[in-house]
């Protein structure tokens, strides 16, 4: 872990000691990134303080008194305050990680404003990092994040975890956002790279936080190690020239054995515990696509029944479309085409290049090429990200 890792894992901390004392979360998380903004262009000449998270909870205070008072001893008081020793009963610091991400997850906001807001407060994202891996203008993602605190705000929601009624639905909510924060930055919907390792880094270290803070729950669990599954193949997944790299090509060799043995322990323990959820049952499928040696030795019987089972658990048109796939290996193309053809009534699916290139797949292992070769140009024409529109477009190539 490299020193500025380990400070954005204390930006929790920070912002909820300020929050805890002051409360007006968008002033408090504004002071945070001055204060983060000014250990960067310190600590790298002056040297790395003692305790670097009492050095940020001061500055981050002195920025905030700043802001909202004009009396400096009363600033100097409030310093004091927000480095106190909390009393008993208070939540402590380690709690304030799982605060905050209920509090970012407030249902208030939309799933966009969720994701930044999260990345930002949680995270320790600047502004600028979060717009680059959105791929839209810093101004835009500065407006997302203020009209977010905003909203908060005018929800009148507290900096304190949700009563325990409404934690399980919440807690649903936080993990979303987890898993779509993952799967941007491991798939990025647009743009020229295909994988935004800031975000896959940033998701998995959130899981992994929320498994620490609630290490009790099956689905926490299931969502850590599905993420720590999937990212063990991040290596393998793209060319030296960035090229995608589908996962039946990959080399083995190269995906990351140590990650791959905790996914799998996780998955062992969380499993026969119940009751089973689709970040679990997703985690599964990945576990026993990372046990296989080679991708010919995959247990796809054993991956159609998984995904069998989280079909109605979880459906959707996304999990569906994965099941043709599991269904063509374990009965033949014909028989995965027929579940692809019977979701194209569903525009939630249909219209995506997702749909698209899963049939020309399948249509490839029917043996219908020119049907298969218009499939992955239809489908490479409805992406918008470019290393996957060039793996369609060689697709489609080959089979010329």
């Amino acid at each position: 872990m490299t020193g500025w890792q380990a400070v954005r894992r204390l930006v929790p901390e920070v912002l909820g000691a300020l929050v805890r004392r002051y409360g007006l979360f968008d002033a408090c998380e504004d002071a945070v990134q001055e204060a983060l903004a000014e250990a960067a262009a310190q600590w790298p000449v002056r040297g790395w303080p003692d305790n670097p998270r009492a050095w940020l909870v001061t500055v981050a205070s002195r920025r905030l008194a700043d802001q909202v008072r004009s009396d400096v001893a009363r600033r100097r008081r409030e310093e004091a305050d927000a480095l106190r020793t909390p009393p008993a009963g208070e939540v402590e610091a380690d709690d304030d990680t799982l605060t905050l991400l209920f509090l970012c997850c407030h249902p208030a906001l939309t799933a966009s404003s969720q994701i930044a807001l999260t990345l930002r407060a949680v995270g320790g994202l600047t502004t600028a990092e979060i717009a680059r891996a959105f791929l839209v203008p810093e101004a835009t993602m500065a407006q997302r994040i203020s009209r977010a605190k905003h909203r908060i705000k005018a929800a009148g929601a507290a900096f304190e975890l949700p009563p325990p009624a409404e934690q399980a639905a919440r807690l649903g909510v936080v993990l979303q956002v987890v898993y779509l924060v993952f799967n941007e930055g491991y798939t990025a919907t647009s743009g020229t790279r295909l994988v935004k390792a800031e975000l896959t880094a940033e998701a998995v270290r959130l899981a992994r936080e929320l498994h620490r803070l609630v290490p009790g729950d099956g689905e926490v669990a299931g969502l850590l190690a599905l993420l720590v599954l999937t990212d063990a193949r991040r290596g393998a997944r793209t060319a030296p020239d960035g090229s995608l790299v589908p996962l039946s090509e990959q080399d083995r060799t190269r995906w990351d054995a140590e990650a791959i043995a905790e996914g799998v322990a996780l998955v062992t323990e969380t499993l026969p515990r119940g009751p089973i959820g689709p970040y679990q049952l997703q985690a599964a499928i990945a576990a026993v696509h990372d046990e296989a040696p080679t991708a010919e030795a995959t247990d796809w019987p054993q991956i159609l029944a998984l995904y069998t089972v989280l079909e109605r658990v979880a459906p959707n048109p996304t999990v569906t479309l994965n099941r043709a796939v599991a269904v063509a290996e374990v009965r033949g193309p014909a028989a995965g085409l027929a579940v692809v053809d019977a979701l194209s009534a569903d525009e939630r699916i249909s219209a995506s290049h997702h749909w698209v290139s899963v049939r020309a797949h399948l249509l490839e292992m029917a043996g219908d090429i020119d049907a298969a070769r218009a499939g992955y140009r239809e489908a490479a024409r409805r992406t918008t990200s470019e290393p996957e529109k060039r793996h369609l477009l060689t697709r489609a190539a080959r089979l010329a």
